[in-house]
Order: structure tokens, then C-alpha cells, then sequence
């Protein structure tokens, strides 16, 4: 299985959050077959809206969910 990751984001109520105020406005910049290409993405579009505290965009570790048993990694965030 590739080990997939979402990229997407959006306007949060608190910028120490991950609490979306408008789902029907999320940026879902995309898939990637690698956290590096996933990195890449988010700080793309991170970097776009850095002067906007209330905008954040995230890495999903999609693998790790759809199979938490077989990534003894730990958690990172992005």
C-alpha cells in the first residue's frame, strides 16, 4: 500500500487549533505518495497565507489511519 497523505486546509477558529470554521471552504490541495511531496504542497500553500493566522493547512497521515498497526513511526505534524 502506498503510504498516502492529504494535504488541505482552511480558516480555524483559534490558530493553536485544528477546530475549521467553514468545511464547506476547505483547501484540498491534494494526495501524495510521499510526506515529502505532501511537505512540499503544505508549505506551498502555507507560505501563501502566512500573514493570516487564522489559515492552516495540515499534513493527514492517510496510511497510518487506514493502517495504524503497520507504521511503528511516531506522529509528526506539519
Amino acid at each position: 500500500m502506498s503510504k498516502l497523505h492529504l494535504v488541505f486546509g482552511g480558516r480555524v477558529k483559534d490558530p493553536r487549533g485544528l477546530d475549521f470554521v467553514d468545511l464547506d471552504h476547505i483547501d484540498f490541495v491534494g494526495l501524495f505518495q510521499s510526506y515529502t511531496e505532501a511537505e512540499e504542497a503544505w508549505r506551498g500553500r502555507a507560505q501563501r497565507t502566512v500573514d493570516d493566522a487564522e489559515m492552516k493547512y495540515v499534513v493527514v497521515h492517510l496510511h497510518r489511519l487506514l493502517e495504524p498497526e503497520s507504521d511503528s513511526g511516531t506522529a509528526s505534524a506539519a
